[in-house]
């Protein structure tokens, strides 16, 4: 279920509708946590292909040197170990849907054999000499920026466009807390503990940064249904739920509060100053910033600061800056 009733995820649920049985390849963006699995299902289950497999496999989680043997199978004796011949993920899902998850994670040699599959819907088994069509719908889902990485030289321009035919962006759980009581109220009913949150926790809720996004939210209920079984949650207990920094205070917090406030710049004089520099001494300086109020949360840091995650990321690296 694509649980909500905000703008986002009502025009993402219309979409969903309208490109399901179109069988062009979909690529979802959006946060780790945000739900991006949960698209890639629906879509699957309202096209003509539902009574077919729906295979998904984690790009990131599969080892580089065994992934394409996951994803195109392999012959007996193709590598030691390959005891006996083994379809891969494309051959299981002939017919149906196949879910990339994390395809940004994946390495470039496997992206060329992958954009070579997408063009002649064939693939080869590891040790094979035969061509095996596939029917397969492609959705692949990637957290990470695929403009900032094709840039980076780490990513295929040509792979994208061939992925990139129906783009479905995630958005941020804490740009929807609108969907929030409707999500507790999802996870409660699976649950089945009898607990129950109270308005002032409900409103907490809806006030966390959740760095997480929905996977977060789900954690937090199936928390409270292990400690308060048959109970109602309130504001005090779950805070004791929350991990990291807590909601924001209404006390407004100066820079004198903060630790390495960003220095206030120099004026200009005749002399005149060196931009750059400046510039970069100030980024540093808010980066710093940034990663101690988030405690070092890199995914907290880049929302404070208006950053792609990866893109925060480089600049840390550029800045000899640790998390």
């Amino acid at each position: 279920m694509l649980v909500g009733n905000s703008p986002a995820i009502a025009a993402i649920r219309a979409e969903v509708d309208k490109v399901a049985d179109s069988g062009a390849s979909v690529l979802i963006t959006g946060p780790s946590g945000s739900g991006k699995d949960v698209v890639a299902r629906l879509l699957h289950q309202k096209s003509r292909r539902a009574p077919r497999p729906f295979v998904a496999m984690n790009c990131a989680a599969v080892p580089a040197d065994l992934l394409e043997s996951e994803m195109f199978g392999h012959e007996q004796g193709a590598f030691t170990g390959a005891i006996k011949a083994r379809a891969g993920r494309f051959e299981a899902a002939h017919g149906g849907t196949l879910f990339l998850d994390e395809v940004g994670d994946m390495a470039a040699a496997m992206q060329a054999k992958l954009l070579r599959v997408l063009e002649t819907r064939e693939v080869e088994r590891v040790g094979g000499m035969l061509p095996i069509p596939v029917d397969v719908r492609v959705i692949a889902a990637t957290s990470i920026d695929l403009a900032t990485a094709i840039a980076d030289g780490r990513f295929r321009a040509d792979l994208l466009y061939r992925l990139d035919v129906i783009h479905i962006c995630m958005p941020p759980l804490a740009q929807r807390p609108g969907d929030i009581p409707l999500l507790v109220d999802h996870f409660l009913a699976q649950s089945g503990h009898g607990v129950r949150f109270s308005a002032s926790a409900i409103d907490a809720l809806c006030r966390w940064p959740w760095p997480g996004n929905v996977r977060e939210l789900r954690n937090v209920v199936e928390r409270a249904s292990v400690h308060h079984a048959g109970q109602t949650v309130g504001s005090d207990a779950l805070a004791r739920l929350l991990r990291g920094p807590q909601p924001a205070s209404p006390v407004p917090v100066t820079l004198t509060d903060r630790a390495e406030a960003p220095p206030a710049g120099p004026r200009l004089g005749p002399d005149g100053i060196d931009l750059k520099q400046l510039l970069a001494d100030l980024e540093q300086a808010y980066i710093r910033e940034a990663l101690t109020l988030s405690g070092g949360t890199i995914a907290r840091t880049a929302r404070l600061l208006g950053l792609q995650r990866t893109t925060l990321i480089e600049k840390m690296r550029r800045f000899q800056l640790a998390a």
